[in-house]
């Protein structure tokens, strides 16, 4: 069973994903929530996302291997500067989370859910302000929320983000994540920083391309292409 992890000053706790009896009947159920969430739509195919596969690709391997963990900031107006402290404390928590090598490293997720939030706008603005942190330390920091409208990366009519819980998730950043990167310079140069020695070339090309482009200039879009044999995790894969 994984363990739970608590954040040295702010407190918060957060549970594997596949905790059952939990004494907080309210964060029981949000657990129970988001599982069914995960298994009923993250880990299957949708023909509006564009591509082949599950909606996550991560999401059935990492709960596996049990290693999503779920933290619950109760309130309808939580006090912002406390989920600041709470995401800080995510911060410097990630990178200890088991197993800290080999591939399922990469499958390793922390959310931090707002269940009792209506003004999701606190959502956006702490994934706003926060999001430079965790890419310079090679993260990604997702918003997520009911009626989320940001658009998908392979059709702009789906939108990934939306879910059924307020939450700000924490993962590795991955090669793919590139198209999601491009809107600030910093968080590109913490993308080359982390891949560059096994960047494709016309990965570095349009990297490059958008360094030196100037504001009226148009670069190329992006389009990924994924891989159909998945990084193996020793003798399983980590797909499938």
């Amino acid at each position: 069973m994984t363990e739970v992890i608590f954040g040295s000053r702010s407190g918060m706790s957060w549970l594997p994903l596949s905790t059952s009896g939990e004494n907080s009947r309210c964060t029981q159920e949000m657990l129970d929530r988001m599982r069914t969430w995960a298994k009923d739509y993250l880990t299957q195919p949708l023909d509006e996302i564009g591509r082949d596969g599950p909606v996550c690709p991560y999401v059935r391997p990492s709960m596996r291997r049990d290693l999503i963990w779920v933290g619950r900031v109760a309130g309808v107006q939580p006090w912002p500067a406390y989920v600041r402290l709470v995401l800080s404390d995510a911060l410097e928590l990630f990178p200890k989370l088991p197993p800290d090598d080999g591939g399922a490293a990469v499958l390793r997720c922390m959310v931090t859910a707002l269940p009792d939030l209506h003004d999701y706008s606190l959502i956006d603005d702490l994934h706003d302000e926060l999001k430079s942190e965790f890419v310079e330390r090679g993260l990604m920091l997702g918003q997520f929320y009911p009626g989320c409208s940001q658009p998908g990366l392979w059709n702009k009519d789906y939108h990934p983000l939306d879910a059924p819980i307020p939450m700000l998730v924490v993962r590795t950043m991955m090669a793919t994540d590139f198209p999601f990167l491009l809107s600030r310079p910093e968080w590109m140069s913490a993308y080359v920083k982390k891949f560059a020695p096994a960047l494709p070339a016309h990965v570095r090309n349009i990297v490059v391309d958008r360094l030196i482009a100037g504001t009226s200039t148009e670069v190329p879009e992006y389009h990924i292409v994924e891989d159909r044999e998945p990084l193996k995790v020793g003798a399983e894969r980590r797909h499938g």
